[in-house]
This record gives C-alpha cells, sequence and structure tokens, in this order.
C-alpha cells in the first residue's frame, strides 16, 4: 500500500470528524464523560483493594505446638508451611517475645510484679500471613494434619469480611464497565452512519472510479478511532487534578483514618489507568466504526 493512500485515508477520517461537527462533538463528549465515570470509578476502586489487600496482610493464621516439641521438628513445621502456595509469610514468635508483646500492649507499669517469670512460657508459634485470605480454610485444613501442632487460631469472620468485599468489587467492576462499554459504542455506531449517510454519492462515485473497499472503508474506521482517542485524553486531564486534591482532602479531613484508609500515589494510579483509558478509547472507537461500516456500508 502506498503512502499517499495510508495519507489519504488519515486525512478524510480526520475531516469526516468536522463534516459531522455536531454528532462528533456529542459523541467525544459522551465517550468523554463515560471514560472520566469510568477512570473515577477505577481511581476507587484500586484503591479500595489495596486497602483490602493491606488489611489482608495484617491477617493471620496462629499456630500452636505440642508440649515437648523438639526445636528441630519446629523448624520442619516451619519449612512445610512455607511452601504452601497461599503462604504469603511465616514469623517466629518466641514464648519471651509473646511476653514482652503482650506486657507492653495490656499490662504497662503492672509488669513489674511478673519480673523473672513468663506466664506464657511454651507458647512459641507461628504467625502465618497469606497472599490471598480467602484461601484461609484450605490452610486451616492442612494445618490441622500436621503433627506437632496442637491449636490454631484464626479469624473466620474478618476473612469472610475481606473475601465477600472482594467479590462485591469485582462484579459491580464489571457491571460498570459493560454498560459504560455499551453506551459508547452505541454512540460511536451513531456517528458513523451519520457520516456515511452524508457520503453516500461520493462513495458511490469512488467506487465507479476504481477506488477498494479498504479505501473507502477506513476513513470511517480512523475517524472512531480518532473520537475514541479525543475521548479518552480528555477526562484523564481532569482525573488527574481531581485525584490529587480528593486524596489531599480525604488524609487531611479524616487524618484519624489514615491507619485505614490506604491511597496510591498518583503516580501509582496513572501508570494503570492511562494505557487502560487509552486502550478503552481506541478500542471502542475501532469496534464502533468497524462494525458500523460492515452494517451500513455495502461496498
Amino acid at each position: 500500500m502506498r503512502i499517499s493512500t495510508l495519507w489519504y485515508t488519515f486525512k478524510q477520517g480526520f475531516k469526516n470528524i468536522f463534516r459531522n461537527k455536531m454528532f462528533s462533538l456529542a459523541t467525544i463528549a459522551t465517550i468523554a464523560s463515560c471514560i472520566f465515570l469510568f477512570s473515577i470509578f477505577f481511581a476507587i476502586v484500586v484503591n479500595v483493594q489495596y486497602t483490602v489487600k493491606e488489611a489482608e496482610s495484617s491477617v493471620a493464621v496462629t499456630v500452636f505446638f505440642d508440649e515437648g516439641v523438639s526445636d528441630e521438628r519446629i523448624q520442619a513445621i516451619g519449612e512445610e508451611i512455607r511452601k504452601r502456595p497461599e503462604v504469603a509469610n511465616v514469623v517466629f514468635v518466641s514464648a519471651d517475645e509473646a511476653w514482652n508483646t503482650f506486657k507492653n500492649d495490656y499490662l504497662g507499669e503492672y509488669a513489674d510484679g511478673y519480673e523473672g517469670d513468663n506466664p506464657l512460657e511454651g507458647s512459641e508459634n507461628f504467625e502465618i500471613y497469606m497472599n490471598d485470605v480467602s484461601k484461609q480454610h484450605n490452610l486451616v485444613s492442612y494445618l490441622e494434619t500436621v503433627d506437632g501442632i496442637r491449636e490454631i487460631n484464626r479469624s473466620d469472620a474478618t476473612a469472610n469480611i475481606l473475601t465477600n468485599i472482594n467479590n462485591v468489587i469485582s462484579m459491580v467492576s464489571l457491571g460498570i464497565i459493560g454498560i459504560l462499554f455499551a453506551v459508547s459504542l452505541f454512540l460511536i455506531s451513531t456517528t458513523v452512519a451519520m457520516g456515511i449517510s452524508v457520503r453516500k454519492e461520493e462513495i458511490a462515485i469512488m467506487k465507479l472510479i476504481g477506488a477498494t473497499d479498504f479505501v473507502v472503508r477506513s476513513p470511517f474506521v480512523i475517524e472512531g478511532i480518532l473520537i475514541g482517542i479525543i475521548g479518552a485524553m480528555l477526562p484523564l486531564i481532569a482525573v488527574y487534578f481531581i485525584y490529587v486534591e480528593a486524596v489531599n482532602y480525604a488524609k487531611t479531613e479524616f487524618n484519624v483514618l489514615n491507619d485505614i484508609l490506604k491511597f496510591l500515589s498518583v503516580d501509582e494510579i496513572f501508570s494503570m489507568l492511562i494505557p487502560v483509558a487509552l486502550i478503552l478509547g481506541v478500542g471502542l472507537g475501532f469496534l464502533g466504526s468497524l462494525i458500523t461500516v460492515r452494517r451500513h456500508l455495502k461496498v
């Protein structure tokens, strides 16, 4: 294919946007609105998932050992647990460490009466942190079969809550993305179909003088892609400033929740959001125009 042909298709696709100014502007505005809503929703969902993940990282299953179990067996149990795919980290807590933590958290100055004595003698344990809290049941089922473990402490309620939050976020995300995708696809199809109806006579003349199907169809596909790109870029600029201000406001006005609410930095958010939004815009533009061209343009 000659460069001049490619240049022609790009130029015609660009011109098509201005031939149907009102429809093009309406479509760009709607796509921008859809991607704006998607971007806001994306930022919220990613931060909620990040907060949930941070919460998951603090949920541990604690195992205590049979009385008189050897240090070698404890080490072997730790190695077996670390090999489990759902396990992210295993921390050994000695009896002295457990007692020191308990004194600092609950007794304070009253701990002086226990000087030289450790009421938690024999309470050494493993704190097991998981990379997926929904797998806690599988891990506990395995631990119950391990020789040398006498007790397993876990929080089923916390694990279930975090798992349910993740499931709800996933379902809501898919639903909203599907709705935004369908609306944008419809609007791009409408704009391209309008462009085809306006240029019916011109297209007929082009076919009479020997224009190929590619030359006839490509400008409309280019038009849809350009509309999608423009519609994706505009909301990204707005969301950038809104996100920065929203995070600063939340950290300032709700600083008591800073230990609970976790926010990704704007760079981390936009390193994911920019390619997603552009791919979404280009994909919508390409699919919408391609489907419309095949449906309405019989060449």
